[in-house]
């Protein structure tokens, strides 16, 4: 299924693919890839038992995608391991592990849906016309229910950032 005008690109209207997530409802299942010397998985289940941040970006090549990855890791840091965070593209493991490591991000864990993109079409996020993930955040609480979505409109435009921090930092007790 898919929802035409979803989102924005420059103006010009995308269609997502799958449901929108919605507050209150359990996170869907995914898997993702990431490079730590190896190829990794990461599963919504690995995310459980923390609060958990999920930073979407479309690709890690673009301005906007580093400065939300950069803002949050930053935000991030004064939080240490209480919680979990995420960023999320279809840019492949090794682009999105030399990004982190030329921007000195250290408070987020990259991951690719770049094999299956199940989290893009799960988390109604792939926009179908361009193969990349929309923009958004996703704030999980420690048994993996959503308690903040944001869906960027305009993919172009950054998140709120202090909605996001907030509803992360409300879940910490």
């Amino acid at each position: 299924m898919g929802r035409p005008g979803a989102v924005t690109f420059m103006g010009n209207p995308l269609t997502l693919v799958g449901e929108a997530v919605q507050v209150g409802q359990a996170a869907p299942p995914f898997t993702a890839h990431y490079f730590d010397g190896s190829l990794q998985t990461l599963s919504l289940e690995d995310l459980k038992g923390k609060p958990t941040l999920l930073s979407v970006v479309p690709s890690l090549d673009t301005g906007v995608c580093q400065t939300q990855t950069k803002k949050f890791n930053e935000e991030l840091a004064a939080l240490g391991d209480q919680v979990n965070a995420v960023t999320i593209s279809l840019d492949l493991p090794f682009a999105q592990n030399r990004f982190c490591g030329d921007a000195e991000i250290s408070n987020m864990k990259t991951v690719s849906d770049y094999q299956n993109r199940e989290f893009g079409t799960n988390w109604g996020m792939l926009i179908d016309e361009l193969k990349l993930l929309a923009r958004g955040v996703f704030v999980l609480d420690k048994d993996g229910n959503v308690v903040h979505a944001e869906v960027v409109s305009e993919v172009t435009n950054e998140p709120d950032y202090g909605k996001a921090m907030d509803a992360l930092k409300g879940q910490l007790g």
